[in-house]
């Protein structure tokens, strides 16, 4: 609906014909303050209706001064405007009568007619209205919605906002609400009390009067004019036939004080005081609704922040324990490989000697006794700190996704808390969308995490790089007898390899030097293998836990993008509205000025 264009009197608009050179280089200013403003906003992601008006408010710099009339149906608006021109132009009655927005303007006769489906356009010829357009408006409390919407539409184009409550129920309820959406307006208000011959005397008028007057000054934080009339009084006075009779109705209906103030106090000054500001006060309000929606967003987003460092903790907790306690827990292999190698030294000291020159002659005892004595539960050993290792990443692994998913599902139900009864807007929808991915993720894997089943590949995984880095002549038939076959075939090379005869006459040269080889050879066949193995097992469980961390990161990575990437948005939204706010009130000194 553009109701601004019915307006247009003539090319070149009254206004620009009435401004000296300062003033118009502030209405160029000021056109261009709010064409940057319209553009900055429209990067924001603002609704577009809010656009509109504040494109169809800068359109009525072109136009002549608006006088908005607005207010509860039967309160007398259309009688208001009939008794200020002096005839009845408009229709009454005690039901809503207007029932589109009405549009009067200058004319050389008296005319209506449609403008649109929403507008009526009425001519008349008063001098007035070659400065001043009047506007009248259905009910704010209109039975039929769309009239009211066609009230709170308008409002924000007006230059002058005359506000019309009746004396047989002042101020109501809806009054006060309408009455605080003109104030988000930043619109010139004066309040009009009609129908005051209703009351009794001067005690009643000034009791209603000072009701009105303490709610308008609450609502709008000022003291707006005030004018109490009767516009039946006056309407009565331009249809009775005697000229005395018709002046006492005047004076009575008190509505020449405020067809004085229309047509003296808004003189030019005034008017073009109000016209350039009733933009930006729609720019102001705009802004306003831009900065509150932002720090909405900014408050969500804080909460996305808390949920994103926790979640980005309880990561970064996981990949500083997963390193800090590895370590240590392979470390406790490396003991038990450590005390066997220590185990077989003694039993090459202990064996190889002359006094034992008999047994050293049966390689299959000596075989025997290393198992028992060095190898003794070597492979049980190793297994079971092998499956610890391998438990103890199943389960952090799995206790992290639990601690994800219990972080994001906190954060699902806050945030479905506070959508309840707000728009949904393109953000929310964004936000819900990541938020609803990265928790089913979590919670799928934390229900369908097979314990066991992840145990075992690990273990396999385990077992075959062992294999392949550190055995490479071995199958993978477990991580223990890996480790204990190697260590009992290389023992073969130092048990039962002398023949008895051969001891019995150079026993005494050879077992000493046989004793050194074998403990040399033994030393540095464990050593490697310790090396080789716990090289093995660092390089698996590393690989393990840094894919682990991975998993995790990537599930989480768009949302905690998402939460930094919006978060930068609306710190620079913010500070962008505050430049805009700072430039609409440097405008408005200088036109108070």
């Amino acid at each position: 609906m553009d109701l601004s264009r019915p307006m247009i009197t003539d090319k070149t608009p009254i206004l620009h014909r009435l401004l000296t050179d300062a003033q118009a280089q502030l209405l160029r200013d000021e056109r261009q303050t709010l064409a940057d403003i319209r553009l900055a906003l429209a990067d924001l992601d603002l609704p577009r209706q809010d656009l509109d008006t504040l494109q169809q408010a800068t359109l009525q710099l072109d136009e002549l001064f608006l006088l908005v009339v607005v207010g509860e149906f039967n309160a007398g608006k259309s009688a208001l405007v009939n008794a200020l021109l002096g005839e009845r132009v408009l229709p009454e009655g005690v039901t809503p009568t207007t029932s589109k927005v009405t549009l009067v303007k200058w004319g050389d006769r008296i005319n209506a007619q449609a403008a649109g489906d929403d507008l009526a356009l009425v001519t008349y010829p008063l001098g007035l209205l070659k400065e001043i357009n009047i506007v009248d408006t259905p009910g704010t409390n209109a039975v039929i919605r769309h009239h009211e919407r066609l009230t709170s539409d308008f409002v924000p184009r007006s230059d002058l906002v005359l506000f019309v409550t009746s004396a047989d129920r002042p101020m109501t309820e809806s009054e006060r609400q309408f009455l605080e959406t003109i104030r988000a307006w930043d619109k010139k208000v004066v309040m009009i009390l009609n129908k005051v011959d209703i009351l009794q005397n001067e005690a009643e008028l000034a009791e209603v009067q000072t009701f009105v007057q303490r709610y308008a000054d609450q609502v709008l934080g000022s003291s707006p004019e005030f004018y109490a009339v009767s516009a039946r009084l006056a309407e009565q006075s331009y249809t009775e036939r005697s000229p005395e009779k018709s002046a006492q109705l005047r004076a009575a209906s008190r509505v020449d004080a405020l067809a004085h103030y229309i047509e003296t106090t808004l003189d030019d000054a005034a008017r073009w005081r109000l016209k350039l500001a009733s933009p930006l006060g729609v720019a102001a309000h705009v802004v306003e609704q831009a900065q509150s929606a932002a720090q909405t967003q900014a408050e969500e987003l804080n909460a996305d922040k808390e949920t994103a460092l926790a979640v980005e903790a309880v990561i970064s907790g996981y990949e500083h324990d997963l390193g800090s306690e590895l370590d240590p827990r392979l470390a406790e292999i490396d003991n038990i490989l450590f005390r066997m190698q220590e185990r077989g030294l003694d039993f090459f000291d202990r064996t190889l000697r002359l006094t034992n020159i008999a047994a050293l002659a049966r390689g299959d005892k000596i075989r025997a006794e290393f198992e028992r004595q060095v190898l003794a539960d070597v492979s049980q050993q190793i297994e079971g700190k092998v499956q610890r290792v391998i438990d103890w990443l199943v389960d952090k692994d799995l206790r992290q996704w639990q601690l994800v998913m219990d972080y994001m599902q906190k954060r699902q139900a806050r945030y479905a808390d506070s959508l309840i009864g707000e728009h949904i807007t393109p953000l929310d929808n964004r936000r819900r969308t990541l938020i609803d991915s990265v928790g089913q993720s979590a919670k799928t894997i934390v229900e369908t995490y097979d314990r066991d089943q992840e145990a075992h590949d690990l273990a396999v995984n385990v077992e075959s790089s062992v294999a392949q880095v550190a055995l490479l002549e071995v199958g993978a038939v477990g991580l223990g007898t890996l480790v204990t076959t190697v260590i009992a075939s290389s023992a073969l090379d130092f048990t039962g390899i002398l023949a008895a005869s051969t001891l019995a006459i150079v026993g005494l040269f050879i077992i000493p030097y046989k004793r050194n080889q074998a403990k040399t050879r033994f030393r540095d066949k464990t050593q490697t293998l310790r090396e080789r193995l716990l090289q093995a097992l660092e390089t698996q469980f590393n690989s393990e836990a840094s894919n682990s961390v991975t998993r995790m990161k990537e599930a989480v990575a768009p949302y905690t993008r998402f939460v930094r990437a919006e978060r930068e948005r609306i710190e620079q939204s913010q500070a962008r509205l505050a430049q805009l706010r700072d430039r609409i009130s440097a405008v408005q000194a200088r036109i108070g000025s």
